[in-house]
């Protein structure tokens, strides 16, 4: 994996430079800065706070996803990936847990099934641990990479009274994510541009960060902490299965799935549904009247999802319309701006509509992307999961092809 050659390199606006004081000092050097955050982070042995998640897809304002939790966070040397352990609670009542890590598995729980799927990582191959790691473990790694690495980077900082904003810009040619250490990750969703932006804002009475925002060329996430209360906390009382709620069933995690893929539905006619498109005009399965007809359930916020839109619009113009039809319904997103600006970016040459939660449930949809192909009397004759270039892509034409 090679890095560039470049040494860190640290861009300030010129007007920071007079105005930036950190502990009283007007000559703190933007790196001293960074590795004075850097030094109380290293002093955080535990913490807890409220956190709000947004996910967003690139070039939107909205958030496509959300979500509060209640975090207790936790140094761990012991686990050599991370470095941490952590559970995530919900706000709203603590003794239900949405997410934990221990350093040697983690659990999720999901509500709508009331189960838990608990993976210690055994059929993982990746080179590291598919977690996003808690906030201050998380802005640690960011920070003492930054401050170490060979790459070409920029640091941009501004003082804004009482905070101070740190925007990092990563320059590879692949991107640059963090789960305890640096990996480099080559782009697999096909995007001309690579980037890796990490946005931090820091709170200068205590000189830790309180909001992170991690922007890539498939998605955008942003992180905000608030209510932190620092050490009260002893990671020796912390044990995951304390948090594994009582009448939840406990499944293993599988082959990559996060959780079950519900229902086969291969062979029945798929349900009938009536939806709206961004500009509030319904469709109905029952009109469309192509031997053909593929489903795709989708989300703005999935990058593989994105990744299949050069080659389902390519798809369209291959087939008459009395031969094949597609739909793409949006799965898990309401936000009518959301998904019209994620039509108009993309330029779409087919339907693009709006799930229901009824719709969704009833196509047993539980991940995206699935692509369903139904024949001319409507039963769904294949179901696809997943899209990977090329493999997928012969994969639906072959069974198009099949149908017609």
């Amino acid at each position: 994996m090679k890095k560039q050659l470049f040494k860190s390199v640290f861009i300030v606006i010129v007007a920071l430079i007079s105005t930036l004081s950190i502990g009283c000092k007007t000559d703190t050097s933007p790196e001293d800065y960074l590795r004075t955050v850097f030094n109380n982070l290293n002093q955080i042995q535990s913490a807890t706070y409220f956190s709000r998640v947004q996910g967003f897809a690139p070039g939107d304002t909205s958030a496509s996803t959300s979500g509060q939790y209640f975090v207790k966070e936790y140094n761990n040397p012991s686990d050599t990936t991370i470095g941490a352990s952590f559970v995530k609670l919900r706000p709203k009542d603590l003794s239900k847990m949405s997410f934990c890590y221990d350093g040697n598995m983690r659990a999720t729980a999901f509500e709508d099934g009331k189960y838990i799927v608990v993976d210690s990582f055994e059929l993982n191959n990746l080179p590291f641990r598919p977690l996003t790691p808690p906030f201050f473990n998380y802005i640690k790694s960011i920070l003492r990479y930054t401050l170490e690495t060979k790459d070409s980077v920029t640091v941009t900082m501004k003082d804004y009274g009482d905070s101070v904003f740190c925007r990092i810009i990563i320059f590879n040619n692949m991107q640059v994510e963090f789960f305890g250490k640096a990996f480099y990750c080559k782009d697999s969703y096909g995007f001309e541009e690579v980037i890796s932006i990490y946005e931090i804002w820091i709170n200068k009475s205590n000189n830790l960060p309180y909001r992170y925002r991690r922007e890539m060329s498939h998605d955008i996430s942003e992180v905000n902490c608030k209510g932190l209360e620092i050490n009260k906390i002893d990671i020796k009382d912390f044990k995951a299965v304390d948090y594994f709620m009582p009448d939840y069933s406990i499944q293993m995690y599988n082959k990559g799935v996060n959780r079950s893929p519900g229902k086969d539905l291969t062979g029945q006619v798929a349900p009938d549904w009536v939806l709206k498109d961004v500009n509030n005009q319904e469709v109905s399965l029952d009109k469309l009247k192509s031997k053909v007809v593929m489903i795709q359930f989708t989300s703005v916020s999935c990058g593989p999802c994105r990744a299949s839109i050069p080659f389902l619009k390519q798809l369209v113009k291959e087939f008459d319309i009395k031969d094949f039809d597609f739909v793409a319904i949006e799965g898990f997103n309401r936000n009518t701006n959301v998904l019209s600006g994620y039509q108009r970016r993309n330029d779409f040459n087919y339907r693009f509509l709006a799930s229901t939660e009824a719709v969704t449930k009833a196509y047993q949809i539980k991940a995206v992307p699935v692509f369903y192909i139904l024949d001319e009397n409507r039963t769904i004759r294949k179901v696809i999961r997943g899209y990977g270039k090329d493999i997928t892509d012969k994969e639906i034409r072959d069974a198009i092809n099949e149908l017609i």
